[in-house]
């Protein structure tokens, strides 16, 4: 290397960018740093480069050797057996083809087993098998619905490979613990310190795994610095004190009703509203009651209503919105709102000593019996009164298909969820048994697994009468899904019978027969696969 050359790489040692751009503009329009201007800058610039690429190759200085990496924790939970782990993999290695407009066939949607699998193992206690961990990891960073309980079941070891790999972050966010700063429970002073330091994300994880532990304490810790947070940051605190709901949160959100947010309002009236007990549940009863009441002078009793003329000050302070939904008229929305926050116990003494049948059967005068009857259903999926959603409901046989305040399909799967599995799988399978399958999809979807075998053979008769009466069978695939998930496995061997394809009536769809023989085939197997599985879970005998 020439003195020059050695002199202008000696003053270009962090100027690799400016070499290139020179090298590309080319040296007369712009002279390489270090280089004088002249026919020499062109050989300046590639000895330059030359020394630079040596340095950028092989210069790197001695430093100290990064902290191994710590092993992963131990995991004391017992291992699978042998046959349940060689299933998750297979689950696991399982991808769902490209969804077309064609059939599905007859083989089992294995990822559409995975959930069931693994609350089956999460229930027994199991530990994940360590060469399967980032297969399951993949799959719950593509379905958010595995997320909880992949990760439960993946345990301590996932948090680790998750700070590994940037693609799994999603469980440092998702699992209990999983954020690099997230503190003991038990530490009050490192729950206070993210409390104070953390990001919005790890505090409203903070907020809500304390208040699942401790309500009392995860209020006091939003008091201290409510007056300070951000409109929605609010919000989202607020909305985390469902769990635990009770009488000791009172105080603190009649004081958010003063908030300046409207939607912080409204949350707060709506909690205060599910607490029948509090001042705002009484002065929203008080408001209704005044609404309502029955004319005994008539023929037969019948409740008349008499809407709100106004939306006052301490009406709208309570939660309730004064500006009606387009289409909506402005008396009939602020009565809706008033009896939705009233509590339910308010109507017996009002309504004559009546008990919820008998209110919900009175006529009512004027139109008004949808918006009163709709506004009942909510309150009772609100304050959770099976009473109240029973009587609304009505008999699952009525002509109507429920009862008269149930207006929807979703109405009345919500006050459904107020009432105890068995009650639930029974008003179903009467539900299916009158008025077939064609409206039942929304319904089944609250009822809980395993189906009761009165609600699985009610759908299994009314599959099969479906099949008979040769109906369009591809109206029925989403119902057939909900069967291979929901169906007790032992009645497998019940659906025998039903896997010959039929004779095809002159008005069936073509086809039909072959793809309800090929459903049931795909119904049968999957249930069978589904009682191995859980047979596979059942803990190994010690060999002998």
């Amino acid at each position: 290397m020439s003195r020059t050359t050695a002199t202008v790489a000696a003053s270009l040692p962090d100027h690799w960018e400016e070499l290139v751009t020179a090298a590309l503009l080319g040296t007369d329009r712009r002279v390489p740093p270090g280089a004088a201007p002249g026919p020499q800058a062109s050989s300046d610039l590639l000895d330059a480069a030359a020394a630079a690429t040596v340095r950028r190759r092989a210069g790197l200085r001695p430093a100290r050797p990064a902290e191994r990496l710590r092993p992963a924790p131990e995991d004391p939970r017992p291992p699978l057996p042998h046959a349940a782990a060689r299933r998750l993999a297979a689950l696991l290695a399982d991808r769902p083809g490209a969804s077309g407009g064609g059939r599905r066939g007859a083989a089992p949607d294995l990822m559409e087993l995975l959930p069931q699998w693994l609350q089956a193992a999460n229930s027994r206690g199991y530990a994940a098998p360590p060469q399967a961990l980032p297969a399951l990891l993949d799959a719950a960073r593509g379905r958010t619905d595995l997320r909880p309980a992949a990760l439960r079941f993946a345990g301590p070891r996932a948090l680790w490979l998750a700070r590994l790999n940037p693609d799994w972050r999603f469980a440092l966010r998702a699992a209990p613990g999983g954020g690099p700063s997230a503190p003991d429970l038990r530490d009050p002073q490192g729950i206070r310190r993210l409390w104070q330091e953390g990001l919005f994300a790890e505090r409203v994880t903070l907020l809500s795994a304390l208040r699942s532990r401790d309500a009392a304490a995860a209020r006091v810790l939003l008091e201290e610095t409510w007056a300070t947070e951000r409109a929605e940051d609010r919000l989202m605190f607020l909305d985390s004190l469902r769990a635990g709901l009770g009488p000791d949160d009172e105080t603190f959100l009649e004081r958010a009703l003063a908030d300046r947010s409207r939607n912080v309002r409204a949350t707060a009236a709506e909690l205060l509203s599910a607490l029948p007990a509090s001042a705002l549940a009484a002065r929203m009863g008080a408001r209704a009651a005044a609404c309502v009441a029955v004319d005994r002078t008539r023929d037969v009793p019948t409740i008349v209503v008499e809407a709100p003329h106004e939306c006052d000050a301490a009406m709208e302070r309570d939660g309730v919105t004064a500006t009606a939904p387009a289409g909506r008229g402005e008396r009939s929305w602020w009565l809706g709102q008033l009896v939705e926050a009233a509590p339910l116990g308010t109507w017996p003494g009002r309504l004559g000593g009546r008990t919820p049948e008998e209110i919900v059967a009175l006529p009512v005068a004027d139109g008004w019996q949808g918006e009163l009857h709709a506004a009942w259903c909510r309150a009772a999926v609100r304050q959770r009164d099976a009473a109240w959603s029973r009587a609304l409901l009505g008999e699952p046989s009525a002509p109507e298909a429920g009862g008269p305040g149930a207006v929807s399909l979703a109405e009345r799967a919500r006050l459904l969820a107020t009432l105890d599995a068995g009650e639930r799988a029974a008003w179903v399978a009467g539900f299916i048994e009158t008025h077939g399958l064609s409206e039942a999809f929304q319904l089944l979807g609250v009822c809980a697994v395993p189906w009761a075998p009165p609600l699985g053979r009610a759908v299994v008769d009314a599959l099969n009468i479906a099949r008979d009466a040769g109906s369009y069978p591809w109206s029925f695939s989403g119902v057939m899904g909900l069967a291979e998930r929901c169906l007790d496995p032992s009645e497998a061997s019940r659906l025998d019978a039903l896997l010959a394809i039929p004779d095809e009536p002159e008005d069936a769809a073509p086809g039909a027969a072959s793809y309800w023989s090929e459903a049931f085939q795909r119904l049968v197997t999957t249930l069978r696969l589904r009682g191995a599985m859980l047979a596979e879970l059942a803990p190994e005998e010690p060999a002998p």
